[in-house]
């Protein structure tokens, strides 16, 4: 019922810039947080940013403090992820979640809802 669709991801050469969204639909309730996750190949799914949609407060990762903002659209159904500054490190599948159940921004099992995810792959 709650469905949450990723765009904007591609190829970049490093030192370039990508904006992802996150469109949310079929919401019941508004969610309390919304973040950005990434999983390189190997690797675990990380926490990149998030933001507390009531007060707008904003996290970030340290990899990314800095290069990325993390934002919110006005009606607060979408959510973006602005990437300056990519490094070759920031190629990951991105996905963004929904609805954080409790604890910090950064778990990942704590949220109810993710999207498909987009790639993003950042040449040398």
């Amino acid at each position: 019922q709650v469905r949450l669709v990723e765009s904007g991801g591609g190829s970049v050469q490093a030192g370039g810039s990508l904006r992802l969204s996150c469109a949310a639909s079929g919401y019941t309730y508004s969610s309390n947080v919304m973040g950005w996750f990434r999983q390189a190949p190997g690797k675990e799914v990380a926490g990149v940013a998030g933001i507390y949609t009531v007060c707008g407060d904003t996290y970030y990762a340290d990899s990314v403090n800095g290069r990325f903002t993390i934002s919110q659209s006005p009606t607060k159904n979408s959510v973006y992820l602005q990437m300056n500054s990519l490094k070759p490190e920031d190629t990951a599948m991105y996905y963004c979640a929904a609805d954080l159940r409790r604890g910090s921004w950064y778990v990942p099992h704590e949220y109810n809802y993710w999207g498909q995810g987009t790639q993003v792959t950042v040449s040398s």
